[in-house]
C-alpha cells in the first residue's frame, strides 16, 4: 500500500503493509494528492538490525548514529533497556523505518507512529518550528497558549471556546512557519491527551505563556523572556549543533514579528477577558 501525507509544506510517501500497520486516525487526516519529495518504508521485524555507525548521542530511549552522513535512529521508551524500532535515512530522500513485530499494537498511538519519521527534523529544514503549545483559532487568527504540561494549555483554550466561540485546532502541538513572509500555525498529528486535532493552517495573532496563579495578569514579553520561556517548548533535536542554531534563528523571527506574553491565569472567564483586552 502507498500513502501520499502533506504536514507544513513536507510531502512524502508511506510505503507500508495494511495488513499489518494501521495508521492513526490523526496522521490520516493529512493524506494529500501533492507530488511526494521524500518516500519512507515501513517494513515489520522479529528483530532489529545491528546497523553501523558513529555513535552521536545515546540515551535510555534513543540512540543515534551517523552513517555516512545519514542518521538512523533506534527508538525506545524511557526507562526501558531495549529499542521498538529503528528509523534509518537511506538516500537524502528516503528512509526506512523497522518495527518489532510484538509492539504493532502501539502503533495508534500518535506519538509512538510518528517517532519513525523524524517529521521534527524534516520540517526544521523547511524553516519550521515544532511548538508544545494548545493552538486555538479565534476568529481569523491564532492563539497559541504554551506551557510545560499540566499547567491548563488546553483548560485556557476551551475557556475561549466557552465564552467567546473559538475553535481548538490541536490541544498539544502546533507547526508553525512564515506563509509568504507571515508566521502561520499548522495542524500537527499528534496531539496529546487532549484528543484535539486538525489539519488547519491560521495566521498567527500571538503566543501566550502560562502560569497558574491566583489572580489572572498579564504582561508583554521582552524578546530575552520570551526567547527563554519558548525555547524550552520547542522540541529541538539538542545533539545537532545546526539543527539548535537553526531552531534559535527562527525562534528569534517569530519573536520579532509576533508579540508574547505572559499570562498569570485562573480557571475563569476573567482570564479569558484579561487576554482579550491586550488583542484588542
Amino acid at each position: 500500500m502507498e500513502r501520499i501525507y502533506t504536514i507544513g509544506t513536507f510531502t512524502f510517501k508511506l510505503i507500508y503493509d495494511e495488513k499489518l500497520i494501521k495508521i492513526p486516525p490523526n496522521f490520516q487526516i493529512f493524506e494529500s494528492q501533492e507530488e511526494p519529495e521524500y518516500t519512507y518504508e515501513f517494513i515489520v521485524r522479529e528483530t532489529l538490525p545491528q546497523i553501523e555507525g558513529k555513535v552521536v548521542s545515546q540515551r535510555d530511549e534513543l540512540l543515534i548514529l551517523d552513517c555516512d552522513g545519514l542518521e538512523t535512529r533506534y527508538l525506545g521508551i524511557k526507562g526501558s533497556d531495549w529499542y521498538y524500532g529503528v528509523y534509518q535515512e537511506l538516500t537524502p530522500h528516503s528512509a526506512r523505518s523497522i518495527i518489532l513485530k510484538d509492539t504493532l499494537g502501539e502503533l495508534y498511538v500518535d506519538p509512538f507512529f510518528c517517532s519513525f519519521f523524524s517529521l521534527e527534523k524534516k520540517l526544521l529544514e523547511k524553516d519550521a518550528l515544532v511548538l508544545h503549545c494548545s493552538y486555538m483559532q479565534y476568529k481569523d487568527y491564532a492563539i497559541l497558549f504554551s506551557a510545560p504540561s499540566g499547567t491548563g494549555k488546553t483548560t485556557q483554550a476551551t475557556l475561549w471556546e466557552e465564552y467567546k466561540g473559538s475553535h481548538v485546532v490541536n490541544g498539544d502541538k502546533g507547526l508553525l512557519m512564515k506563509d509568504d513572509g507571515v508566521w502561520t500555525a499548522h495542524g500537527w498529528p499528534v496531539c496529546g491527551s487532549s484528543g484535539v486535532c486538525h489539519n488547519k493552517n491560521v495566521p498567527i495573532k500571538c503566543v501566550v505563556m502560562l502560569s497558574q496563579e491566583k489572580e489572572n495578569k498579564i504582561e508583554r514579553l521582552s524578546p530575552i523572556a520570551a526567547f527563554k520561556e519558548a525555547y524550552s517548548q520547542l522540541t529541538v533535536n539538542r545533539w545537532d549543533k545546526r539543527s539548535v542554531l537553526k531552531s534559535m534563528d527562527l525562534l528569534q523571527d517569530l519573536i520579532d514579528n509576533v508579540p508574547f506574553y505572559h499570562l498569570g491565569c485562573t480557571i475563569s472567564k476573567e482570564a479569558v477577558e484579561t487576554l482579550e483586552k491586550v488583542l484588542q
